[in-house]
């Protein structure tokens, strides 16, 4: 009987512990949502990972990839603001185009 009392008094603490930290609301409302939800999800367990937001950690490479692609956008952005000033100054010195033809 002592056994079982402990076993007890461990649930209740993590019981607890559940509902201070937030995990009991969460999970309820999530549930409720699933049980008013119309039509049911094929699959319930994505369901609930999708509304309590469940994501995977991100992947310091995927953090790096990240910082990559803006960087070559910056100098993508910088490279296409010099071709426009070179094409400038190139017309500068090509005739215009009737004065080609006409020769």
């Amino acid at each position: 009987m002592a056994n079982y009392k402990a076993a007890d008094s461990k649930r209740e603490q993590f019981r607890r512990y559940l509902e201070k930290s937030g995990v009991m609301d969460s999970l309820t409302k999530v549930l409720v949502a699933l049980y008013e939800e119309p039509e049911k999800p094929s699959c319930a367990l994505d369901f609930m990972k999708h509304h309590l937001g469940a994501t995977a950690p991100e992947n310091p490479e995927v953090e790096a990839l990240r910082l990559e692609v803006a960087e070559m956008k910056e100098k993508y952005e910088a490279i296409l603001e010099e071709n426009k000033k070179l094409k400038a100054k190139l017309a500068q010195y090509e005739p215009p185009q009737e004065e080609k033809r006409g020769e």
